[in-house]
C-alpha cells in the first residue's frame, strides 16, 4: 500500500513546493479545477523522480471533493492531506471567495474524514488575513451553521460581508473566509481524533507564489510593519508542512500555527 498525499491546489505556489516535499517518501496526487492547468507542476514533480499524478477536483463541489477521495483510497492509505486550494481578493467576486475558501474547507474536511485512518493528519491552509478582519466585522456567531444548513451558512456570511462598500467585499470575504478556516479546523480536532487523525490550520503571511504576485500592490506595505521584511520563500512554509503532517508530532492538533514573518505580531507593537 502507498503512502499517499493529497494536495489540493498543488498546481503552483505553495502546493507545488509542498508536493516536492512531501514527494519524498508519499505517492503524491495534486488536484486543482482542470487537469490541463496541472500538467507542468507534473512534469516538474516527475523530472525530480517524484511519482505523482493530477486529478480535477472543484472543492466547492462535494460530489468533486467525493471522488478525489474515492480515488486516492483506492490508490494505498491517505497519510496527509494539505489543503492550500482558496482564492485570493483579485481572483473572483467575493461569493465565490467565500464558496471556495469556507465551503471548500467544510468539503475538504467533512469528505476526506470518512477515507483517513490513524496516524494521518489534514492540514488546512488559512491565512494571516484571518486575524487581521476587526472583531466587529466577524460574523463568528453564526460559523455554527456551517454544520447545520451551508445555505444558510452562506446566507449569513454573505449578509455580512455585503454590508461593506463593493470595493471592500472581496478583501472582506477573503478574511472572513480564512478566519472560519481557522475555526473550523479547531473545531474538528475532537471529531478527528477519534479515529486517530490529527487536524492543524497554518496561516501563511505574505509568500512568492503567484497569488501573492497578484496581491503585491496591497502587500508591499504589509512587509514594512513585518518583524521580517521580506516575502516567505514558498520552501519554508513547505517544510513546515511537512514537519506538521510527520507522525512524530502525534499530540499536535487543534490548533493554527501563524506563518507570517511577524506580521501579525508587529501590529501589536
Amino acid at each position: 500500500m502507498k503512502n499517499i498525499c493529497v494536495i489540493t491546489g498543488g498546481g503552483s505556489g505553495m502546493g507545488l513546493a509542498t508536493a516536492k516535499v512531501m514527494g519524498q517518501d508519499h505517492y503524491i496526487i495534486i488536484s486543482g479545477r482542470t487537469v490541463e492547468k496541472l500538467k507542468k507542476a507534473i512534469d516538474e514533480l516527475t523530472e525530480l523522480g517524484i511519482d505523482a499524478e493530477a486529478f480535477a477536483c472543484d472543492v466547492s463541489d462535494k460530489k468533486s471533493v467525493e471522488k478525489l477521495a474515492k480515488h486516492a483510497s483506492k490508490l494505498g492509505c491517505i497519510k496527509s492531506v494539505i489543503h492550500a486550494a482558496g482564492m485570493s481578493p483579485n481572483m473572483a467576486d467575493a461569493e465565490a471567495i467565500m464558496k471556495v475558501n469556507a465551503l471548500g474547507t467544510i468539503h475538504v474536511n467533512d469528505v476526506f474524514f470518512q477515507y483517513m485512518e490513524n496516524g494521518s493528519c489534514l492540514i488546512d491552509v488559512s491565512s494571516m488575513s484571518g486575524y487581521m478582519i476587526p472583531e466587529i466585522i466577524m460574523p463568528n456567531k453564526h460559523y455554527k451553521l456551517s454544520r447545520i444548513s451551508h445555505r444558510q451558512f452562506m446566507k449569513k456570511m454573505m449578509q455580512r460581508v455585503n454590508l461593506l462598500p463593493k470595493k471592500h467585499r472581496t478583501g472582506v470575504s477573503y478574511g472572513i473566509s480564512k478566519n472560519f478556516v481557522i475555526w473550523y479546523a479547531k473545531t474538528d480536532a475532537k471529531k478527528f481524533a477519534q479515529k486517530g487523525i490529527r487536524i492543524v490550520s497554518v496561516s501563511p503571511g505574505l509568500f512568492e507564489t503567484p497569488m501573492g504576485e497578484m496581491e503585491k500592490e496591497i502587500s508591499k506595505d504589509f512587509i514594512e510593519k513585518c518583524a521580517i521584511k521580506r516575502y516567505g520563500k514558498v520552501e519554508e512554509i513547505a517544510y513546515l508542512f511537512r514537519y506538521i503532517a510527520d507522525k512524530k508530532l502525534s499530540y499536535l492538533t487543534g490548533v493554527d500555527i501563524l506563518c507570517d514573518g511577524g506580521c501579525v505580531a508587529s501590529q501589536l507593537s
